[in-house]
Parts: C-alpha cells; structure tokens; sequence
C-alpha cells in the first residue's frame, strides 16, 4: 500500500512537471517505454572516445604521446567547470570558494603528478623521430590553459613581467593581450619574429579569448576574492586554497614541463628545438615568466623568489643542499 501511494505521488509530481510542456504526461510515459536502456558505454561515447587516437607515424610511444595531451585537455575543462561556477557565484560565500579552489586543486595535482608518464614513460629515441611529424603544432596551442589563466586572474597581471608596470587595469583588453607573457615565448629563437605556431593560434583563437577577457574584466577568481570582507578575505583555508593555486598552476605545472623538456630536447651540445620554435628555456621556468594569479596574497619576499626554490631543487639539488648545510 505504502509503494501504491508512492508511486501516486511520483506520478502527480511528474504531471505537474510536464503540464507546461505542452504535453500530457501519457506521451512522455510513451516515450520512456519505447527507449533504449542506457549503457555505460553509450552514456560516455566510449567508442568515439577510444577512436580518437589518430598517429601521424608508425612509432608505437606516438599514441601515448596523444592520449596524454587529449587526458590533460579533459583535466583542463574539469578546472575551468569549476572556475566558470567560482566567477559566476553572487553570494560571496567563503565555503563555496575553498571548495571550487580544493577540486581545482585536485585536477592540477592528479595532472602534476600523472606527469611522469611524459617524462618517463616515452622512449627518447621515438619521440625525437616522430615530433617531427607534428610541426608545427605544440602545447602551446592549448587554448583552454590560456582561459584557465583568463578566469583566474585579472589581464594586467598576465602581462610579461618585463612589462607589466606599463600596464594596468585601465588599459583596454585588447591592449593588456598584446602583451601578454606567453606571446614572448613563441618566437623564433634566431630571427625573434612570430613563430607559424604562434600565428596559427593567434588566427583561431585570438576573438575569442580577447571575448572571454571582456567577459571575466573586473570579475575573475582574484577580483572575487578581494571583493570579500576583510574577515572573509582573512579566511585562513581559502588563503591557503588559492596559495596551492597559484604553486600548482604557475610554479609546480610549469616545472614539471620543465623536466620533460630536458629529458627529451635538453643535450650537452646545446639544445633541441621544440616542435613549435618555441624557446622553452626562457618561457617554461617560472622564476623566468613570475606569472601570479594572487599577488596580493604573497609576501614581496616570495614574489621576488617566485618559484626559484622549486627550480633549484629540481636542477640544481646541490646548491639546496648547499644552503641548508
């Protein structure tokens, strides 16, 4: 008896939920009874997903190569989901912040983490052959990082640091982007001219990042939180969140490119080019770019060490162990 008026109620729910719709509810028990049931791997197109991996050459490591990168673009979306739901929420509330910065966290530090298998797990001798089948595409040309960086912090603090006190929030989008950080590192290493790579994606997406830049003016991440109170601005936990933030996506992701860009194009002789022409050693190390989605947060100490620390002990361990002796 108890299901029967369950099952009355649910019913009752469901009509009220379609009576707007324009049709009864018969049709739409109609249409429930003449579907499929869903499958696991038609809910998540694993067909398509698994035919995704198309190698431009016969060397097997190849398609790791791309599975990896088509990995860390899902990672990338999972990051600005919850960037996007940061920005847009109205109410200030300190508790949603820590949460979306811990899960933006998450997907950073599974992505960090999961990095070994660049570094380690690709022959050298396959990857210096089959690259050469990718020219001139890079991940470089990763478009979501770029909004990544765009939802995180205001335009003016993505403009290269050599620059960067020409500059503030007064000048127009489309100015603060023509300057912006990683634009000096897709240039050609000999003649210092824009790179195929870098115009390509200039070609693509420059509309619609400069849009999104328009969009998220006044309102990314960092204006959220300096919007707050100060004793919610104080909120020890959110401090901390965004502090992660900023390592994990300015100092630690950087770095751990870094270390793949050694592994595999670094040589006693000089170095090997990258498929983009771009010039890795002076764009990948943070202490180089001082890219900080929160500078308000840091001590002028730490913005003036800005990830020297993490380079050292990664390239140069004798010299930490040096200066804690």
């Amino acid at each position: 008896m108890e299901n029967k008026e369950q099952i009355e109620s649910q019913i009752t729910k469901l009509e009220e939920k379609y009576r707007d719709s324009g049709q009864d509810l018969s049709s739409y028990l109609d249409g429930l009874l003449y579907q499929r049931y869903l499958t696991y791997w038609d809910y998540i197109h694993l067909d398509t997903l698994l035919s995704l991996q198309v190698p431009r050459t016969y060397f097997p490591d190849e398609e790791i190569f791309i599975m990896y990168h088509q990995i860390t673009e899902l990672y990338f979306k999972l990051i600005l989901h919850e960037q996007k739901q940061f920005v847009d929420h109205k109410a200030q509330d300190v508790e949603f912040y820590i949460e979306k910065a811990r899960r933006i966290n998450s997907y950073f530090e599974a992505l960090i983490s999961s990095f070994s298998i660049m570094i380690k797990g690709m022959e050298r001798e396959q990857f210096l052959k089959y690259r050469m089948a990718l020219l001139p595409a890079s991940g470089f040309q990763s478009a979501q990082y770029r909004m990544i960086e765009l939802y995180a912090t205001p335009l003016e603090n993505l403009v290269h640091h050599t620059e960067r006190d020409l500059f503030s929030a007064k000048n127009t989008v489309e100015d603060l982007y023509d300057h912006i950080y990683w634009k000096k590192g897709a240039t050609d290493v000999s003649t210092g001219e824009k790179t195929l790579t870098l115009k390509q994606f200039e070609y693509r997406y420059t509309p619609r990042l400069i849009r999104i830049a328009k969009q998220v003016k006044g309102n990314t991440i960092c204006h959220k939180f300096l919007e707050l109170s100060d004793a919610k601005k104080n909120n020890k936990i959110l401090i901390q969140a965004l502090t992660r933030l900023d390592i994990n996506a300015n100092i630690n992701w950087p770095l751990v490119h870094m270390g793949s860009a050694h592994r595999y194009l670094g040589k006693e002789s000089g170095q090997v080019a990258a498929t983009g022409g771009t010039n890795w050693k002076e764009y990948l190390p943070p202490s180089f770019q001082k890219v900080v989605f929160f500078p308000e947060i840091h001590s002028k100490e730490t913005m003036d060490e800005w990830g020297k620390q993490w380079v050292d002990h990664i390239f140069n361990p004798d010299k930490i162990n040096k200066n804690n002796a």
